[in-house]
C-alpha cells in the first residue's frame, strides 16, 4: 500500500497542470504589469512639453527634430506649448527657450 501511494504513475499530474496554470499566471501577470508601470513612471514636470509616455514621447520629439530640422521643430513646439518647452533630443531632456 505504501509503494502504491509513492508510485508516480498513481497520480495523473498532466490533468492538474491545465487547471492550475491559468490560476497561477494571472497574479504573476498582474504583478509584472504593476512593476512595469512603476518602473516607467516619472514625475510630471511643471515645464510644458510632450509627455514621456513610456519612452514614446522622446522618440517622437527626436524624430520630429530629425524630420523637420531644428528651426522648424522649435517653431512647432513653441506654437504648441509656449516659449519655454521641454523636449528630448537623442534621449536627453532639452529645453527650448524662445521669445
Amino acid at each position: 500500500m505504501v509503494l502504491e501511494t509513492l508510485n508516480p504513475m498513481h497520480y495523473n499530474i498532466t490533468s492538474l497542470v491545465p487547471e492550475t496554470m491559468p490560476v497561477a499566471t494571472v497574479p504573476i501577470l498582474i504583478l509584472m504589469c504593476f512593476l512595469f508601470l512603476i518602473w516607467n513612471h516619472e514625475e510630471t514636470s511643471s515645464i510644458p512639453g510632450p509627455g514621456y509616455c513610456m519612452g514614446i514621447g522622446p522618440l517622437i520629439s527626436h524624430g520630429r527634430f530629425l524630420w523637420m530640422g531644428v528651426g522648424n521643430a522649435c517653431n512647432y513646439y513653441n506654437k504648441t506649448y509656449g516659449e519655454f518647452v521641454r523636449v528630448w533630443i537623442s534621449g536627453e531632456e532639452t529645453f527650448i527657450i524662445s521669445k
